[in-house]
């Protein structure tokens, strides 16, 4: 009996189920998305329960498109949105706060605070990242100071931390009823509280936020078995592949030799290079991250160059501004026009990511006159879109000496980012 392999893509706006054949082509799929949900200026939120009843329409409608059932899996693996921070409590499954999205700035005052003492760079050597709104470990802290008991609750060893790849996969594998409560090393690597070097949580950290570790998710490897998927549609498959969404981009193309490199464009737009088993630290403002571990192998580690906001402008044109009805309008109206018309846009909705690190930066539309139509604001989002597909410049020198700079000689390998 021919068998197949299922993957869930928990994105920013969408999940989606995908099952391909050996020979990785598409069997069948299906997408939904999810609310946007803005409390305030600068913060961004989903509800995770709307995102666990989305995943499981998508595998039950994608399998029953296709006729499949449990038997015809051997596996399924989950890609997910990035620093997107879920903390609920373990007897029911329900989240206590709606999930903190990677786009959220609440915790722009926490990074001031931490940064005063010694930079926003003082954890850089441990984790590969600065202190910024980005990433999960403030919005933690930020849901224990500000929800009511959740400190307590914490505390007492009742609520569980995870990004959507923990929590997916909690429920998956049984929620209250056992659920396995993990993440991989891709995804701690954006909590701000993992140790790049012995891939566990960094004990000083979580004490200087002060985050209890019993809520932490157990750290393993981007390949093996997690557990039993309990939930019918998939009940009895395993769940064995847990990447990022970025580093899954990164093993997607192949590119599994130091040197190598690939981007992305989604909502955002993210450059990684792997740097093979070695952590390069950058001196460009750079994230340093994990690309991925296969197993008991050794962790693979990346640069990366990050730009918040790009293809999620296209959707903020559409539902801010209801410029166009659906996404795909958004080319026949910038064709309405032959440039611009001298408008231009700097998307920084969630503050400047790399290389600048600003989480106070805020989006500007310039350059506009009375000759300004709608067609040019989209000509403007089409093209900084397009700008995003060159600012994440590579500033190596050739090939031929990247070897050698990985032994040592980082700025040879750095990227040089140029936004905007």
């Amino acid at each position: 009996m021919t068998r197949f392999v299922g993957a869930i893509d928990q994105g920013t706006t969408s999940t989606r189920f995908m099952v391909f054949d050996h020979g990785g082509n598409i069997i069948t799929s299906a997408q939904k998305e999810h609310q946007q949900i803005y409390p305030n200026p600068g913060w961004v939120e989903h509800d995770p329960m709307e995102i666990w009843r989305n995943t499981q329409e998508v595998i039950g409608g994608a399998l029953a498109r296709a006729a499949l059932g449990p038997a015809d899996l051997a596996a399924v693996g989950i890609t997910n949105q990035r620093e997107t921070t879920v903390v609920w409590h373990k007897k029911s499954g329900h989240p206590i706060y709606n999930a903190i999205v990677w786009q959220d700035t609440r915790v722009a005052p926490a990074v001031a605070e931490f940064a005063a003492p010694g930079g926003q760079d003082r954890y850089r050597a441990r984790t590969g990242l600065p202190l910024a709104t980005y990433f999960s470990g403030l919005k933690i802290r930020w849901i224990l100071e500000n929800v009511a008991g959740a400190r307590a609750q914490a505390e007492a060893g009742d609520l569980l931390f995870g990004n959507i790849d923990t929590f997916l996969i909690w429920h998956l594998t049984g929620g209250p009823q056992g659920g396995v409560h993990v993440t991989d090393v891709t995804n701690a690597s954006r909590t701000l509280l993992m140790n790049l070097n012995t891939l566990q949580w960094d004990r000083e950290i979580l004490q200087d936020f002060g985050i209890p570790i019993a809520m932490l998710p157990k750290i393993v490897s981007s390949s093996e078995v997690y557990g039993t998927a309990r939930h019918p549609a998939v009940a009895g498959v395993a769940i064995s592949g847990d990447l990022g969404d970025q580093q899954a981009a990164l093993v997607g193309q192949a590119c599994f030799k130091p040197g190598e490199a690939k981007n992305t464009y989604g909502t955002g737009c993210f450059m990684l290079m792997n740097t093979g088993e070695k952590a390069v630290l950058s001196n460009f403002g750079l994230l340093t991250t994990l690309a991925y571990q296969f197993g008991a192998k050794p962790a693979c580690y990346a640069l990366e160059g990050s730009i918040a906001i790009t293809g999620a402008l296209v959707q903020w044109i559409r539902d801010n501004l209801g410029l166009i009805e659906k996404s795909s309008d958004i080319e026949a109206l910038a064709r309405t026009v032959n440039d611009n018309g001298g408008a231009y846009f700097v998307p920084a909705f969630s503050g400047l990511y790399a290389p600048y690190w600003k989480g106070d930066a805020r989006g500007v539309i310039a350059g506009l006159t009375r000759f300004a139509n709608k067609g040019h604001l989209a000509r403007a989002v089409l093209e900084n879109r397009d700008q995003g597909r060159h600012a994440l410049a590579l500033d190596i020198k050739p090939a031929d000496h990247v070897p050698r700079a990985l032994g040592g000689d980082h700025d040879d390998v750095d990227f040089l980012v140029r936004l905007y």
